[in-house]
């Protein structure tokens, strides 16, 4: 895993720094989750687990659409020449994996359906949520378990051709394991948190439905 790793030709490191990066990319996020939290509040019915899953699916929906939404549609990211800031991340992430500049089919594969049907749906589930939908449980279910599906196939392809699309350990561990646990944890939570809202509906019909047989 150390060492040098396969970049296409014409790869341009990226002009802006690690921390740059990092902080407008944090910044950025956190102003956008702060908004939607301040905004959430007007929402008084909603309990602070639902806000916090407000945050969560525009974050994730956001990054999907934006961030990857432009990896998908501009294949010679790694060639950019202005400083582009979405560029400057991709050519970041590539030092965690190589296979984002190479353009590997499975990665392209994932990020394809992520931001045609995944992104949207992130920000489908904050309105839902918002709106109080009964679509909601399933559609973050759903979206869950995509996110964990996607993860689990990126993880496997990478481990399968030999792990060895880092630049060094310290970008392995900081940005393919690290940077990505958020889409396992999370969503493992809401899983586990639909199938009980969901459970718990379908009990409360089937006994609200023995009392009406009763009588």
């Amino acid at each position: 895993m150390e060492g040098a790793i396969d970049l296409p030709s014409g790869f341009i490191p990226s002009s802006l720094s690690q921390s740059t990066i990092l902080g407008i990319y944090g910044l950025s996020s956190l102003l956008i989750v702060s908004l939607l939290w301040l905004l959430s509040l007007r929402l008084p019915k909603l309990s602070t687990t639902d806000r916090l899953l407000m945050c969560w699916f525009i974050f994730t929906g956001l990054t999907h659409i934006i961030f990857e939404g432009y990896f998908v549609f501009s294949p010679q990211f790694y060639k950019d020449k202005t400083g582009f800031f979405i560029a400057e991340v991709w050519k970041e992430y590539s030092k965690g994996d190589s296979r984002y500049a190479l353009r590997e089919s499975n990665v392209v594969s994932i990020e394809i359906i992520t931001v045609s049907l995944v992104g949207p749906a992130c920000l489908l589930a904050l309105y839902a949520i918002a709106t109080r939908k009964s679509y909601s449980y399933i559609l973050q279910l759903v979206i869950s378990m995509a996110h964990l599906y996607g993860l689990v196939v990126y993880y496997l392809t990478s481990y399968l051709d030999g792990d060895k699309f880092a630049e060094s350990l310290y970008y392995y561990y900081a940005y393919f394991v690290i940077a990505n646990a958020a889409w396992f944890v999370i969503p493992c939570l809401i899983v586990v948190r639909c199938w009980n809202k969901i459970c718990g509906a379908c009990k409360a019909q089937q006994q609200g439905q023995s009392k009406s047989k009763v009588y």
